[in-house]
C-alpha cells in the first residue's frame, strides 16, 4: 500500500504545483541507454542524478526502474570528445513523470550533453500503466494442421458455371 501513497502524494503535488505556477503538467516517459563501462556500483548514482535532473526543471516522478545491464540487437556508436565508441550492451533504464511542456526541450539538451549516455527517448505519454500482460501461446500447431487436412478431404469439388455467376452477379447489381 505504500507505493500507492506515494503516487497519491506525487497527485497532490502534482496538482499543487499545476495551480501555482498555472502551468500546463504533462506526463512524460523517458528511456535511456547508458554506457556499459560504468561500473555496476556507479549505476546507483547516474540513476539518483538522473532523478535529481528531472527534479530540478520540475518534473514530479511517477514510476520508474533502476538501468539493468541488456545485450542491444545491433552496435550503437557515441563520439565523445572526438573519440568514437561502439556499444554492444547498455544498461537500460526508464522513468516516467509530470513536466511542464516548455520545460522539455531544457530537459532534452542536458540529457544531450551528458556523456554517459548513449541514447534516450523522451515520450508524452498516459500516468496509467500501458504494459502489455504477457499471453499464453499455445505452441500445438500440428491438431490444428490435421483438423484442416481432414476438412479439405471430406469436401466435394463443385465445378464452377460461369453463366450462373454472371447472373447471380447481375441481381446483386440491379438490388443495389
Amino acid at each position: 500500500m505504500k507505493p500507492m501513497q506515494e503516487n497519491e502524494n506525487n497527485d497532490k503535488n502534482m496538482t499543487s504545483t499545476n495551480e501555482t505556477e498555472g502551468g500546463d503538467l504533462k506526463v512524460y516517459e523517458v528511456g535511456y541507454l547508458l554506457v556499459p563501462g560504468v561500473p555496476e556500483e556507479e549505476v546507483g548514482a547516474l540513476y539518483g542524478n538522473l532523478k535529481e535532473l528531472v527534479s530540478s526543471f520540475g518534473g514530479v516522478m511517477i514510476s520508474d526502474e533502476m538501468p539493468v545491464i541488456l545485450n542491444l540487437a545491433y552496435a550503437m556508436q557515441k563520439t565523445v570528445q572526438n573519440v568514437r565508441n561502439k556499444y554492444n550492451t547498455a544498461y537500460f533504464g526508464w522513468m516516467k513523470f509530470y513536466m511542464a511542456g516548455e520545460k522539455i526541450l531544457d530537459l532534452k539538451k542536458k540529457l544531450d550533453l551528458d556523456s554517459n549516455i548513449i541514447r534516450f527517448l523522451i515520450l508524452k505519454t498516459v500516468k496509467e500503466n500501458t504494459i502489455a500482460a504477457k499471453r499464453f501461446v499455445r505452441k500445438d500447431v500440428s491438431h490444428k494442421k490435421t483438423s484442416i487436412t481432414k476438412n479439405i478431404e471430406n469436401e466435394e469439388v463443385v465445378a464452377i458455371n460461369k453463366e450462373e455467376i454472371d447472373k447471380e452477379i447481375d441481381a446483386m447489381v440491379a438490388a443495389s
